[in-house]
């Protein structure tokens, strides 16, 4: 699902408590304001948190789309380096690839740890993202870079927002798995690199990150319409939850964020 971030993060509620890789552009960044301090559910604990069964449900389908969202990245990330033109590139892929292995790991055990089945709470995502991903398989070294650049971070961005509606323990492992795995800067160079050395590979990158923009965005709005919890907790059923002009600024943000890792890599959005 997800397997970097850009520099240029968008000023979401979750993005004031942690970012995968650098946000040097980021809205707000300089003098930007304070984030308010949590209330409601955002400023309890999991402990106490979990005490509503929805809000428990919300959570549980939030983790077992993350977890699988981090393995399906550690698969592709194994796949891609198959493309890579270099052994450095390669290796790097590899490296990458088993940061999102890590990161499902801690998933996983988080899930099993608050007394679910890991496997259960992954199987309702499962055909959604594997049909995200063979719509959206690269045909060449670059077109992966691009979508794990452009196309998986839009679903990074979808859940940082999420993030700063949910208790402290779950939003901390939250931000800690969509840390950056060093996706950004790698990508950014070699498309950048490319694209100088041949200017035509900038116009097909640029209509398969458009591609990827559209695909993710349904994607991510697909699987909260089809799970009751995460959705009531999203439109405002929960307390501390979005309403429903939130989440259509809340798009806006992941959209302005697109735009702007699209001319960090030098592609015209």
């Amino acid at each position: 699902m997800r397997s970097m971030e850009t520099p240029d993060t968008p000023e979401t509620p979750a993005a004031t408590t942690g970012d995968r890789a650098g946000d040097d552009a980021a809205p707000g960044k300089d003098g930007g304001e304070k984030a308010p301090e949590p209330t409601g559910i955002a400023a309890q604990d999991w402990d106490t948190a979990a005490a509503d069964p929805q809000y428990r449900a919300a959570v549980v389908d939030l983790l077992g789309a993350l977890a699988y969202g981090e393995l399906a990245a550690f698969e592709r990330l194994a796949e891609d380096a198959k493309l890579a033109p270099t052994l450095e590139d390669k290796a790097e892929l590899a490296k990458m690839a088993s940061a999102e292995f890590h990161h499902f790991e801690r998933l996983r055990g988080r899930l099993s740890a608050i007394g679910e089945e890991p496997t259960e709470a992954m199987e309702p995502f499962a055909a959604a993202l594997d049909g995200f991903h063979r719509q959206t398989a690269p045909s060449d070294w670059l077109e992966g870079l691009v979508k794990a650049y452009v196309g998986d971070s839009i679903a990074s961005d979808f859940y940082r927002e999420v993030a700063a509606r949910l208790d402290s323990d779950t939003r901390d492992l939250v931000l800690q798995v969509l840390d950056d795995t060093g996706h950004a800067s790698f990508a950014i160079e070699k498309v950048r690199a490319a694209i100088e050395a041949d200017p035509r590979v900038g116009g097909r990158l640029a209509l398969w990150a458009r591609r990827l923009m559209g695909e993710a965005l349904s994607q991510a709005q697909r699987v909260v319409a089809d799970r009751d919890a995460l959705s009531t907790m999203l439109v405002g059923g929960l307390a501390d939850g979005f309403d429903l002009a939130e989440v259509g600024r809340m798009f806006s943000r992941i959209t302005e964020a697109h735009t702007k890792r699209m001319a960090a890599l030098g592609l015209a959005a």
